[in-house]
């Protein structure tokens, strides 16, 4: 166990995980990602980009896709912020900084990372 920025960090057999109020201690993962805590979102200017270099700086596999962008799986995400300067597009945000505008993300981006396949190399971007 380690602490320090970020929280409480865990060890188990697939790595380290940041402990939280919502993700119970002894848990592989939580049966609903409805009260999951979202570190990170990537929100609008990923539509259509789908620039895949954020993929390559993240140690989590947190990344999911569909055809036209990418979400962030906040049980996965460990909120180490890498990916966020990566973005040519600037879409990734710490979930209390999401613009209002794209709040709906937040939700969006729990849901949708749970039915999309990870991707964990980087691709040629979409525009």
């Amino acid at each position: 166990m380690l602490s320090g920025k970020g929280g409480v960090w865990l060890t188990r057999s697939d790595g380290w995980h940041r402990t939280s109020d919502t993700i119970p201690h002894n848990s592989t993962r939580p049966d609903s990602r409805e009260n999951v805590s979202m570190p990170h979102v990537v929100t609008e200017p990923c539509l259509g980009c789908k620039n895949t270099v954020c993929v390559t700086v993240c140690p989590m596999s947190c990344f999911h896709e569909d055809a036209e962008r990418l979400w962030i799986d906040p049980v996965e995400c460990i909120d180490c912020g890498a990916c966020v300067p990566e973005c040519p597009v600037q879409a990734i945000y710490p979930a209390h900084l999401v613009p209002a505008k794209w709040r709906h993300y937040i939700q969006l981006n729990a849901e949708k990372s749970a039915e999309l396949p990870v991707i964990t190399q980087q691709r040629e971007p979409l525009s």
